[in-house]
C-alpha cells in the first residue's frame, strides 16, 4: 500500500528489462561479426577458379575447400542465430517494454489524479467545516444575548423582539452550514479511498459535534429542570426554557442520525478504498510487473533456444570438416602428382665407355702391353650416343656432349717419303660437329620455351608426351559427347520430319531441313575434329613406343660389338666383321639422320591452303595439290620457301608464293623440344 515505492520499484523492472535488451543487442552485433569475419575468411582463402584446369585434384586440397565450405555454413548458422535473437529477443523485448511504460504512465497517472482529487475533496471540506463552525458560534452567541435580554426586566420588547430575530438568523445560517458541510463531508466521504488518512479527521469532527450537540441538549434539560424547580421563576421563563430543550433535543437527534449516516458511508466507502479499489490498481501493477517477469523468463529461454537449434546443424558442419579430414589419402594425392608430371619421355640410355688411348700411336715391343683397337665398339658407341642425343629429357636439360672424338673413322696412316706417319683428319668429323653445333643452335629457343611455358597449341605438341596424350585423350572424350549429341538431335529431327511428312498439317518438312542441314554440319565438323586428333594422338602414342623399341635396340647392338672384341685388341677372324672407312661413313650419315627422325615434330603454328600445285621434285620439298591444306611449321625466312607437314608427318618445304598461310594467333614461331 505504499505508492511511492510501487513507482519506483515498477520504474526499476523496466529499466532492467531494457537493460537486458542492451545486452541481446551488443550479443547480436558480436553474432553478426562473427559470422561476417569467417565468411571473409572463408572468402580470403577459397580459391578463384577460372576453367576446368584449375580444379582441385589433391584430396588434402578437395578437404581444406569442404571444411572451408562447412565453415560458411557455420557462418550462416551464426547469422541465424543472430536473426533468430533479433526477432525473437530484441524486437520482443523493445515491444514489450513500450507497452509496459504506457500501462505504468496510465496507472500512475490514475493514482496521482486520484490524490489530487482528494486533496481539493479535502480542501471543500475543511473550509465548509470552518464556515459551519463559524456559523455556530454566532448562533451561540445570539442564543446568549437573547436569553440575556429577555432575562433582563429593563430590556424593552423590541430588543427582546430584535434579538430574537437574530437568533433565528443565525440558526438559519447555521443550519445552511450544517447542511453544506454534510453535503461537503458526503464528497469527501465517496473519495475518501483515494486517501484515507484525510477522511478520518472529518469523521471525528462529526462525532465531536454530535458530541457538543448532546452536551448542548443536556445543558437545556438541566437549565429546564433548574427553571421547573425554582420557586421564582415565571412560568413565561420555563416555557421557555422547556422550548429551548425540546429544540436542542431535536437538533442533537438530527445530527446523531447525520452522523450514523455519514458514518455508515465513511465505513462502506473506506472497505470499497482498502478491499476493492486499491487492492485492484495494485493488482493491476502486480500483474503488469507479473508479465514484465515472465517475459523476461521467455527472452532468456528465447535466447539460449536461438542457439540450441543450431547445434544439430552446427554439429552437421564440424561432422563434415571431421569427415573432410578423413578423407585425405596421401596416396591418391601422390598418384595425382605423377600423373599431373609425368613426362612420358624415356630415360637416357647408359653412356658407353670411350677409351681414348687408342689414338696414341704406339709401337709394340717385348716391354709394351698393345692397346685393344675397337674400332667396332667406337661405331656403336658413336650410334648410342647420337640416339641418346635425339631422347628428350625429363627435366629438359642433358649432359653436354663431349667433342666428337678422333677415331680410326675419322683418319687414316699415311707414309711420307722419310718413311714417318702421321694422321691426316677426314671432313667428316668436322661436318658432325658443324651439324651438332647447328642442331644445337635451333634448339636453344625450344629449350627456353619450354622452361618458360611456351604458348598453348591446338597439337598441345608444348607439352610432354604423356601429358599431350592425355590432353588428347580429354578433348577427343569431349568431341565424342558432343558427337553423339548431335547425333541424337539428327535422329529426332529425322522422326520430326517422317511425322510431318505422313501428317502434312502438324508441320512443314521443309522448316526442318535447315536445322538437319546445320546439325550434319556440325557432326562433319566435329568427325573432323575427332580424326585429326586421333591423329595427333596415334602420332604420341607411336612415338612414344618407338623410342622404347630404338632403344632396346640401341642396347643390344651395344652389347654385341662389344663381344666382338678380343682381349688382345686384335679383330677377329670373320672379315664381314671388320669395319673399314666407308662403311663408317654411312654409318654416320645414318646415325645424323635418325637423330632428327627421333626428335618431336615441329608444332603446327598456323595452316595453309594450296593454290597452285606443286611437283616438289627436288629434296626436301614437299609436292601438293592444289587445294590441299597443310600444317605450317616454320614461317618463310626470307627465301621464298615456308615448310610445312602434312597430316600423315611428311614434312618439306612448298614455296610461299603457291599458298594461302594462315597463322594461329597464340603461336611465336617454331618450336623444338631438347
Amino acid at each position: 500500500d505504499q505508492f511511492d515505492n510501487l513507482d519506483k520499484h515498477t520504474q526499476w523492472g523496466i529499466d532492467f528489462l531494457e537493460r537486458y535488451a542492451k545486452f541481446v543487442k551488443e550479443r547480436i552485433e558480436i553474432e553478426q561479426n562473427y559470422s561476417k569475419q569467417l565468411r571473409n575468411l572463408v572468402k580470403k582463402y577459397c580459391p578463384k577458379r577460372s576453367s576446368k584446369d584449375e580444379e582441385p585434384r589433391f584430396t588434402s586440397c578437395l578437404a581444406f575447400f569442404n571444411i572451408l565450405n562447412e565453415l560458411n555454413d557455420y557462418a550462416g548458422q551464426r547469422e541465424v542465430v543472430a536473426e533468430e535473437m533479433g526477432h525473437r529477443v530484441y524486437g520482443e523485448l523493445m515491444r514489450y517494454s513500450h507497452d509496459l511504460k504506457t500501462e505504468r504512465k496510465m496507472h500512475l497517472q490514475e493514482g496521482r489524479k486520484a490524490q489530487q482529487y482528494l486533496d481539493m475533496c479535502w480542501k471543500q471540506m475543511d473550509n465548509s467545516k470552518k464556515k459551519f463552525e463559524r456559523e455556530c458560534r454566532e448562533a451561540e452567541k445570539a442564543q446568549q444575548s437573547y436569553e440575556r435580554l429577555d432575562n433582563d426586566t429593563n430590556a424593552t420588547k423590541a430588543d427582546v423582539e430584535k434579538a430574537k430575530q437574530q437568533l433565528n438568523l443565525r440558526t438559519h445560517m447555521a443550519d445552511e452550514n450544517k447542511n453544506e458541510y454534510a453535503a461537503q463531508l458526503q464528497n469527501f466521504n465517496g473519495e475518501q479511498h483515494k486517501h484515507y488518512y484525510i477522511v478520518i479527521p472529518q469523521i471525528y469532527k462529526s462525532k465531536k459535534k454530535f458530541e457538543r450537540e448532546c452536551r448542548e441538549a443536556e445543558k437545556a434539560q438541566q437549565s429546564y429542570e433548574r427553571l421547573d424547580n425554582d420557586t421564582n421563576a415565571t412560568k413565561a421563563d420555563v416555557e421557555k426554557a422547556k422550548q429551548q430543550l425540546n429544540l436542542r433535543t431535536h437538533m442533537a437527534d438530527e445530527n446523531k442520525n447525520e452522523y450514523a449516516a455519514q458514518l455508515q458511508n465513511f465505513n462502506g466507502e473506506q472497505h470499497k478504498h482498502y478491499y476493492i479499489v486499491i487492492p485492484q490498481i495494485y493488482k493491476h501493477l502486480q500483474e503488469m510487473d507479473e508479465r514484465r517477469t515472465i517475459k523476461l523468463s521467455e527472452c532468456y529461454k528465447g535466447f539460449a533456444d536461438s542457439e540450441r537449434k543450431v547445434i544439430p546443424i552446427i554439429s552437421k558442419c564440424l561432422e563434415g570438416m571431421i569427415l573432410a579430414a578423413k578423407s585425405v589419402d596421401e596416396r591418391r594425392d601422390s598418384q595425382i602428382v605423377i600423373d599431373s608430371f609425368k613426362s612420358g619421355f624415356e630415360p637416357p640410355g647408359d653412356f658407353p665407355f670411350e677409351d681414348y688411348s687408342q689414338h696414341i700411336y704406339r709401337t709394340v715391343s717385348d716391354g709394351t702391353i698393345s692397346t685393344p683397337k675397337q674400332e667396332g665398339m667406337k661405331i656403336d658407341s658413336k650410334t648410342t650416343v647420337g640416339k641418346a642425343k635425339g631422347k628428350l629429357w625429363l627435366f629438359g636439360k642433358k649432359p653436354k656432349p663431349q667433342s666428337p672424338p678422333l677415331t680410326p673413322t675419322s683418319l687414316y696412316t699415311s707414309t711420307t717419303p722419310n718413311g714417318s706417319q702421321y694422321p691426316i683428319f677426314s671432313i667428316e668429323p668436322v661436318h658432325y660437329c658443324m651439324s651438332d653445333i647447328k642442331t644445337g643452335k635451333a634448339r636453344i629457343p625450344s629449350f627456353r620455351s619450354l622452361k618458360r611455358g611456351g604458348p598453348a597449341l591446338e597439337d598441345f605438341s608444348h607439352l610432354p608426351p604423356e601429358q599431350r596424350r592425355k590432353k588428347l585423350q580429354q578433348r577427343i572424350d569431349e568431341l565424342n559427347r558432343e558427337l553423339q549429341k548431335e547425333t541424337d538431335q539428327k535422329d529426332a529431327l529425322i522422326k520430326m520430319k517422317d511425322v510431318y511428312e505422313k501428317n502434312p498439317q502438324m508441320g512443314d518438312p521443309g522448316s526442318l531441313q535447315p536445322k538437319l542441314a546445320e546439325t550434319m554440319s556440325n557432326m562433319d565438323r566435329l568427325r573432323m575434329e575427332i580424326h585429326k586428333n586421333e591423329a595427333w594422338l596415334s602420332e604420341v602414342e607411336g612415338k612414344v613406343a618407338a623410342r622404347g623399341d630404338r632403344r632396346h635396340s640401341s642396347d643390344i647392338n651395344h652389347l654385341v660389338t662389344q663381344g666382338r672384341e678380343s682381349p688382345e685388341g686384335s679383330y677377329t677372324d670373320d672379315a664381314n666383321q671388320e669395319v673399314r672407312g666407308p662403311p663408317q661413313q654411312h654409318a654416320h650419315h645414318n646415325e645424323f639422320d635418325d637423330e632428327f627422325e627421333d626428335d618431336d615434330p615441329l608444332p603446327a603454328i598456323g595452316h595453309c591452303k594450296a593454290i597452285y600445285p606443286f611437283d616438289g621434285h627436288n629434296e626436301g620439298t614437299l609436292a601438293m595439290k592444289e587445294g590441299e591444306v597443310l600444317y605450317v611449321i616454320e614461317e618463310d625466312k626470307g627465301d621464298g620457301w615456308t615448310r610445312a607437314r602434312r597430316q600423315n608427318g611428311e614434312e618439306g618445304y612448298v614455296p610461299t608464293s603457291y599458298i594461302d598461310v594462315t597463322l594461329e594467333k597464340n603461336s611465336k614461331g617454331a618450336v623444338t623440344y631438347i
